[in-house]
């Protein structure tokens, strides 16, 4: 595989979850290996995050790329952080 073909290639983890699409690759000038991998995340039409996972974490590239880790979604997290507010109320005694 060329690396113009790699980069754009989705991304799915272990579960086979779409986590995003390759957007850049590091690589040690040495050696010649890929060290990390940069994804970018699709959120929205106008917003994007970016993840940079090692290049360990891959399983196998084809027509997919297949992390060997699960990632969590987004919106899992924002469930997480909802799940951990605590509202105390007052009881006002008249």
């Amino acid at each position: 595989m060329k690396i113009k073909e790699f980069l754009g290639c989705t991304v799915l983890d272990k579960n086979a979850n779409v986590v995003g699409k390759v957007d850049n690759v590091d690589f040690n000038t040495e050696t010649g290996k890929i060290e990390n991998i940069t994804l970018t995340l699709q959120k929205n039409i106008f917003s994007k995050d970016e993840l940079e996972i090692s290049f360990d974490d891959v399983a196998t590239i084809g027509a997919y790329v297949i992390l060997n880790k699960e990632i969590p979604k987004e919106a899992d997290k924002e469930a997480e952080k909802a799940e951990a507010v605590e509202v105390e109320i007052e009881d006002e005694d008249d």
